[in-house]
């Protein structure tokens, strides 16, 4: 009898593993569309309602603790952050939506910035739209993934903190995640599961990003 076939195994883990222990520094920070790097390499970007966990998340990623500034204010992050991931790609940390403490022109400012980002930068690989795990897709999230759909830009849901659900209500939020996502044109079709604080998900999403690098390179 022939030995049966054993499917090989997925490198990524281990090279997204050595991607994120190498070098990864805070670049530059853009508030205009002229102020962007050039397009020379992949980009990775992390959206979200404001205070979700995208710097603990790009914190967590890097084994970093202050690479990206967090705070308890929504609204900190104001302009486009890059973050240059040893020389492969850049991480680009996006303003929180749905909340700021900012004038009302400045919002307006940001929203510009993004959409513009969104539809013109052909370096962007993908989104990666954080859900705070304990609230679940909310309608300010509808119209990012509408915008998102709308600039054929793809994105992929990841949900955050994670560690502050139990068990089963883990496995609910996702299938609830995935229906919601299931007609959206731009999305990709497999949901992320996260927490900074106890490292879940965050060698599925190293790897997540090192295919995706190697994939536009």
């Amino acid at each position: 009898m022939s030995e049966p076939e054993t499917l090989p195994e997925d490198p990524y883990p281990e090279i997204g593993r050595k991607l994120f222990a190498g070098p990864c520094d805070f670049r530059l920070g853009c508030a205009k569309l002229d102020q962007l790097p050039p397009m020379d390499r992949p980009e990775i970007a992390f959206a979200g309602r404001s205070n979700v966990g995208k710097s603990s998340l790009v914190n967590a990623l890097t084994g970093r603790k202050t690479l990206a500034k967090t705070s308890n204010t929504p609204g900190r992050t104001q302009q486009l952050n890059y973050f240059d991931l040893g020389g492969r790609a850049f991480m680009v940390d996006m303003p929180g939506y749905g909340y700021a403490q900012a004038p009302v022109e400045e919002v307006a400012a940001w929203t510009r910035l993004v959409k513009s980002y969104l539809r013109g930068r052909a370096s962007l690989a993908r989104v990666f739209v954080l859900i705070d795990s304990r609230h679940g897709i909310k309608e300010v999230d509808r119209e990012a993934f509408s915008l998102m759909d709308a600039a054929a830009t793809s994105y992929q849901v990841v949900l955050t903190k994670l560690d502050q659900l139990k068990a089963a209500e883990r496995e609910a939020r996702i299938a609830e995640t995935l229906a919601g996502l299931a007609k959206r044109p731009a999305a990709f079709p497999e949901v992320l599961a996260t927490s900074s604080r106890d490292a879940i998900g965050v060698a599925e999403m190293r790897a997540a990003i090192a295919r995706l690098i190697d994939e536009r390179s």
